[in-house]
């Protein structure tokens, strides 16, 4: 991959439920779990290299000082696939915020259209995860970061489960 910030994830339980979920004899039930679980394992590797600041706790015996994230997180999906990634990152990052974003691509034009946009007034002070299941030409994805960045997030990556080279062209 030519793009040193396109990370691909190769965890062997991850590459074992993307087999499971893409076979066309999944059903609704299955595909819908497994691409929970997934979204959970790639929070785990996605946020490996986040900030965190020290928190001064009181343990069972004595103060300490642990460690939390050093600034909050705000999840973006892009609707409608993306909601259902939405649950598989909230169980690990359960204070994050919710935002939305709505595209779709003008099958006449090609070019995505944005039908709906709601975040948080704050959410350029955030750490932003924008998650997509499929990224293709990289038309939606594309339009959100924009949107992102017009919003003042500076903070941001983009999860997707799988992406076509010509969508990571456009997203870069």
């Amino acid at each position: 991959m030519p793009f040193a910030n396109v990370h691909i994830i190769e965890h062997p339980l991850i590459q074992t439920k993307l087999t499971e979920l893409r076979d066309y004899t999944a059903d609704h039930r299955k595909f819908r779990t497994l691409l929970d679980e997934i979204a959970g394992l790639m929070v785990y590797e996605v946020t490996r290299d986040w900030p965190t600041m020290p928190k001064p706790i009181q343990t069972p015996l004595e103060k300490t000082i642990g460690h939390v994230l050093a600034r909050p997180v705000t999840l973006v999906p892009i609707l409608r696939a993306g909601l259902g990634m939405a649950d598989g990152v909230l169980k690990l990052l359960p204070d994050a915020r919710l935002g939305h974003l709505g595209v779709y691509r003008n099958e006449t034009t090609l070019e995505p259209v944005a039908y709906y946009q709601k975040l948080p007034p704050d959410v350029a002070d955030t750490a932003v995860l924008l998650i997509d299941p499929m990224l293709a030409t990289g038309g939606s994805g594309t339009a959100a970061i924009s949107f992102l960045k017009k919003a003042g997030v500076r903070h941001m990556r983009f999860v997707c489960l799988v992406a076509a080279p010509e969508g990571i062209q456009m997203l870069h």
